[in-house]
């Protein structure tokens, strides 16, 4: 059994304006994700729509399609923020995400071996291969990260670096040996919540609850483990198996994200480290507010990707990588000084 950090100390007044001005933000976002897209739609019409009190093509459009996408993009950013916050804090690497855990290429395999050997074409239908490839890649890398039993948090990033680069030529191979497959595939690999209805939700919601669950609690003992292994250990942390359940956490929480949405880089990378700017670094506070920076940065690129190639739109995953490379670039200079 986990045990963690009971200690607890009043978190400062100043952070809860900041909570709340993220949570406006996040409202902001929804309503803008309702309402913009190939077509506008005003937002009184929207309000109408979400209360039932307008039948219209525009309200149609906002209940059977909009709606459930932005409620796919709030859990799937959700998810991908929280495990980031806890994957960074568990390895102590500020440039650690469930990315480099190799769990994205591991959904990515899956999918594409299923697509190829079963002829499936649907995402409905190979969400649960994604989140076993995802799962499976994360345990490869927790094996890869063991050292004398525990988690050595240096191994665990190189594995999964690793395993990346094997993970991408398989998936290359199997793309490049059938056409088809590639068809099917590509909008999937690029990352989107486009098309995604709850029906392809539902199926994760289990797991995504567990894996929040699990990231929540495990907050208070991530700020000990900040400290480092041996001073973690003099205190009574059982630093292993806070690892192993952090890496549960983020099996959870990625896996889930990933099968439902494909694989969306730097939201769990970029996540944290927007929390941690305003919010600082206790992990009480910094963690649960990944559950808000999550999804409104996922809406936020979603929406700048409706809007940038109107009457068409660019994937959330395109978006997302496409701004997220610059980030990544300035994070490795800031942890390199």
């Amino acid at each position: 059994m986990v045990t963690v950090d009971t200690t607890r100390t009043a978190v400062p007044a100043r952070r809860i304006p900041m909570l709340l001005l993220g949570v406006a933000a996040l409202l902001l976002c929804i309503v803008l994700s309702l309402a913009l897209g190939a077509r506008s739609v005003p937002i009184g019409t929207v309000v109408q729509a979400l209360f039932g009190a307008d039948d219209s093509r525009d309200a149609l459009v906002v209940t059977g399609m909009r709606l459930p996408r932005t409620v796919v993009g709030l859990a799937v950013g959700a998810a991908l923020g929280l495990a980031g916050a806890v994957v960074q804090g568990i390895t102590r690497n500020p440039l650690a995400s469930p990315t480099t855990l190799g769990i994205n290429h591991g959904a990515g395999l899956a999918v594409v071996v299923a697509i190829y050997a079963l002829q499936l074409s649907r995402p409905i239908e190979y969400v649960w291969f994604a989140f076993a490839g995802a799962a499976c890649a994360a345990l490869f890398t927790l094996t890869l990260g063991r050292r004398a039993g525990d988690l050595d948090p240096v191994r665990l990033v190189l594995g999964g670096t690793v395993l990346q680069l094997v993970l991408v030529s398989w998936t290359s191979a199997v793309l490049l040996f059938s056409e088809r497959t590639l068809d099917e595939a590509r909008f999937w690999l690029a990352g989107s919540i486009a098309e995604r209805d709850l029906g392809t939700l539902l199926p994760m919601l289990p797991t995504l609850l567990i894996g929040a669950v699990l990231g929540l609690v495990l907050a208070p003992a991530l700020n000990t483990l900040a400290l480092g292994d041996e001073a973690a250990t003099a205190l009574g942390m059982p630093v292993g198996r806070i690892r192993m359940a952090g890496m549960a956490a983020v099996v959870l929480l990625a896996g889930s994200a990933v099968a439902v949405a494909g694989p969306i880089a730097f939201i769990g990378l970029a996540a944290p480290h927007l929390v941690r700017l305003v919010l600082g670094n206790d992990h009480r506070v910094m963690v649960p507010g990944c559950l808000i920076a999550g999804p409104l940065l996922l809406l936020a690129a979603d929406i700048l990707g409706r809007i940038v190639a109107r009457p068409s739109e660019l994937e959330v995953g395109i978006v997302t990588a496409f701004l997220g490379a610059p980030l990544l670039a300035v994070l490795a200079r800031r942890s390199a000084r």
